[in-house]
């Protein structure tokens, strides 16, 4: 009988190393939980977007609170400055709105005739080239300018609801401006944790911030070259048409368009298509060169994602949470890029893909004017768990 050898006894067999998760099966489960979390954007999207949208409005006027804080004001000074600066743009800009649909809707039935006689002449035009006369006034009723009366007083009828919304917004914005006096404790709470999470909330603060910044800037600009221009050419509203412009500013690559086409047509009622077409020439010259050529550029360096990025994320997010998601569409993917991507170190190559051209992906820089709130102290250094353990081993 043999005797077992030294070291035999009590040894006991490695651990067979358990088989990997199959890369395919990582990819289907990943798109299925993809597939699930949209569809919950989408059910809850009414809900969604005001919270990320009180978010966002927090953010971009936090630098309020870091000024009032660096000047030794009381902490709920500090608070009640940031509540009534966001309060401010909020009621600025829904009464600015109200007033203005309601001229609109009170300015459009004047044009009824303009409208109605255009459309004949879209008749008579029709028949000359051929085409059946009933065929054309089918299609010219069909395009009736008039409607438009009534689908403004629909939105008048309507206006209820959206006061009940910007209600629920402002209810929301009092909570997130007194809960962001503690954000730089939290993020030290995170930070000596998962220091990468604190790094990718740091970075997607900031970064919308700089966008909102820029955006708004030359929203500005657009907006008051827009509103002289119009009223240099005698275009009736024409400080409505500069506040859509401002608004249609906030949505990347499309917004131009989606802010021409009202003040188009209003031109070609109230001036013929001569006036129609030097608006379009002269937003075609202010906008499209600001809007889509310079703008971008500036937003992309500001939030380093690049400009074919921006333009899927708006029709993804217009998609998923309607009109609110195109204007949110990249603060959202900013959100996204840091839960996803900037907290995982082996997504770098996902970065590389999105990024502007030119951009690295740079360590988190020191606080800034406006981020002293955002950044949390040192975490303390942490023992590792199994270090008793591996030392009582040895």
């Amino acid at each position: 009988m043999s005797t077992p050898g030294p070291g035999a006894v009590g040894d006991a067999a490695p651990a067979a190393p358990l088989p990997a998760i199959p890369r395919g099966l990582v990819i289907l489960l990943g798109a299925a939980a993809a597939v699930v979390a949209v569809a919950g954007l989408m059910a809850t999207a009414w809900l969604v977007g005001p919270v990320f949208l009180a978010l966002v409005l927090v953010i971009a006027i936090n630098p309020v609170h870091a000024w009032a804080r660096r000047h030794g004001w009381p902490g709920w000074l500090s608070t009640l400055t940031l509540v009534l600066a966001v309060y401010a743009v909020i009621v600025a800009l829904v009464l600015v709105m109200v007033v203005s649909v309601a001229r609109l809707a009170t300015e459009l039935p004047t044009y009824a005739s303009q409208a109605q006689n255009l459309l004949n002449g879209v008749a008579d035009t029709l028949h000359e080239l051929g085409v059946d006369p009933a065929t054309a006034r089918a299609t010219v009723s069909s395009a009736d300018l008039g409607k438009l009366a009534g689908v403004v007083g629909s939105l008048l009828s309507g206006l209820s609801g959206v006061l009940t919304s910007v209600v629920f917004l402002l209810a929301l914005l009092l909570f997130l401006s007194v809960e962001s006096s503690g954000i730089s404790a939290r993020l030290a709470a995170i930070a000596a944790d998962r220091a990468p999470v604190a790094a990718a909330l740091r970075d997607f603060a900031r970064g919308t911030r700089s966008y909102l910044l820029v955006t708004t800037v030359f929203g500005a600009i657009v907006a008051v070259l827009d509103t002289i221009g119009l009223a240099l050419l005698g275009v009736p509203l024409a400080v409505l048409w500069g506040l859509l412009a401002f608004i249609t500013n906030y949505i990347p690559n499309v917004g131009f368009i989606l802010g021409l086409i009202p003040p188009a047509l209003l031109a070609l009622l109230s001036g013929g298509w001569q006036l129609m077409v030097w608006v379009i020439v002269m937003y075609s010259v202010l906008n499209m060169v600001v809007q889509s050529l310079i703008q971008p550029r500036f937003v992309g360096d500001s939030v380093g994602l690049s400009a074919t990025l921006t333009f899927v994320a708006l029709i993804f997010w217009a998609w998923v949470l309607g009109p609110l998601g195109a204007l949110l569409a990249i603060p959202m993917t900013l959100l996204v890029k840091a839960v996803l991507v900037d907290t995982d170190p082996r997504a770098a190559w996902v970065d590389a893909l999105v990024r502007a051209p030119g951009r690295g992906r740079a360590p988190v820089p020191a606080a800034a004017g406006g981020d002293e709130d955002l950044e949390p102290a040192a975490p303390p250094p942490r023992t590792p768990p199994l270090a008793g353990v591996e030392g009582a081993e040895r």
